[in-house]
C-alpha cells in the first residue's frame, strides 16, 4: 500500500473527506457510516443533502449489503459491467443511511476498475462515498492541484494519479429495468 492511500485509509476512519482519481473526474469521499463526514462533505459541496450520494467499491462483496430486493436479472446487468465504469441504481437496503440515499428509495453503487479508486476501497476494507469533486453547479475538478486550490485543507488527503480515461461522469442506471438514467 503506498504512503498516500494509508494517509487517505487513516484520514477516511477518523472521519475526514478525501478526494482520488476515478474514470472520469477527481471525486471526493469519505465513510458512508460516518453522519459527521458525510454532512461535512455534503456543506463543503454546498450540495443539498436530499440529492444523495453513490457509493463505490472495489468488489461486489462490498455492495453487496447496500442492495435490497433485485432480481436475478438485475444483478446480472451489474456484474456484466463491473468492475468498470457503470453506476446501477438498485433498491437500497436497510443498511443504507438515510443520509447515502438522501431522498431517493434507491442506492447508486459501482464497482469500480479505476486502479487508485480500487485500492482506496480495498485498503479502506468497504465502500466509499463517491461524489464528483466541486461544489454544487459547477464543473467537476480534473486533477489534484484544481482540488487543492478549489478546498484546501477542507480536504484532509488529496491522492494524486491519473484519471481513467472517460471525459464524462460514469453513466446511471436503473439495475432493475436496465434503463438509463445519466449518459
Amino acid at each position: 500500500m503506498s504512503e498516500q492511500i494509508a494517509l487517505a485509509v487513516a484520514a477516511l476512519r477518523d472521519g475526514w473527506i478525501i478526494a482520488y482519481p476515478t474514470e472520469s473526474v477527481f471525486g471526493l469521499g469519505c465513510d458512508p457510516h460516518s453522519r459527521a463526514a458525510c454532512e461535512r462533505l455534503f456543506a463543503l459541496k454546498l450540495r443539498p443533502a436530499g440529492q444523495g450520494v453513490l457509493l463505490i467499491a472495489s468488489e461486489f462483496e462490498q455492495v453487496e449489503p447496500y442492495i435490497g430486493s433485485a432480481s436475478d436479472a438485475a444483478l446480472a446487468r451489474a456484474h456484466a459491467t463491473w468492475p468498470g465504469p457503470q453506476t446501477w441504481v438498485f433498491p437500497r437496503s436497510d443498511r443504507v443511511p438515510a443520509w447515502i440515499a438522501g431522498a431517493h428509495t434507491g442506492i447508486a453503487l459501482r464497482v469500480t476498475a479505476h486502479p487508485v479508486a480500487a485500492e482506496l476501497c480495498h485498503a479502506f476494507g468497504g465502500a466509499l462515498v463517491s461524489t464528483s469533486a466541486n461544489r454544487h453547479g459547477q464543473a467537476p475538478l480534473r486533477d489534484a492541484v484544481a482540488v487543492r486550490a478549489t478546498f484546501g485543507d477542507d480536504v484532509a488527503v488529496v491522492v494524486d494519479g491519473s484519471l481513467g480515461g472517460l471525459e464524462r461522469p460514469t453513466p446511471i442506471g436503473d439495475a432493475m429495468t436496465g434503463e438509463l438514467l445519466r449518459r
